[in-house]
């Protein structure tokens, strides 16, 4: 196996025009691509940051809850790489998002700071 790095990580959302415009207008990534299925009833929006294929953002009309707090089983969080976590912060509760206060790893040394997406998916922004 020679696998060589995470392609994509996909996202199922319940409220896809509030999903698309944090991941577009809060988190800054840019659309690749916006496909609606006609025979799912669904959309899938490509999204990259830094002109690297990132996530798959879905809707269905019918979906099932799935636990997302960072202790329940299966993916934890998704982390996104930030040169200043202050600054990203900031910014993040100028366009009204919770963010929880900024840690420090206490392995790596390095600062982060965790929010959440509309669908309650934990982000977590980890300084470089």
């Amino acid at each position: 196996m020679n696998i060589k790095r995470i392609h994509h990580i996909a996202i199922l959302t319940d409220d896809y025009e509030k999903s698309k415009a944090f991941y577009t207008e809060v988190l800054d990534f840019e659309i690749i691509k916006e496909t609606y299925r006609e025979a799912r009833q669904s959309y899938k929006l490509d999204l990259s940051i830094n002109g690297q294929y990132q996530i798959e953002l879905f809707s269905f009309p019918e979906f099932k809850e799935r636990n997302s707090f960072p202790e329940s089983k299966g993916l934890r969080h998704l982390a996104f790489e930030v040169e200043n976590v202050d600054e990203s912060v900031e910014e993040l509760r100028s366009k009204s998002v919770d963010v929880q206060d900024v840690r420090v790893d206490e392995i790596t040394g390095k600062r982060f700071a965790f929010f959440y997406d509309p669908n309650g998916q934990p982000l977590e922004m980890y300084e470089a």
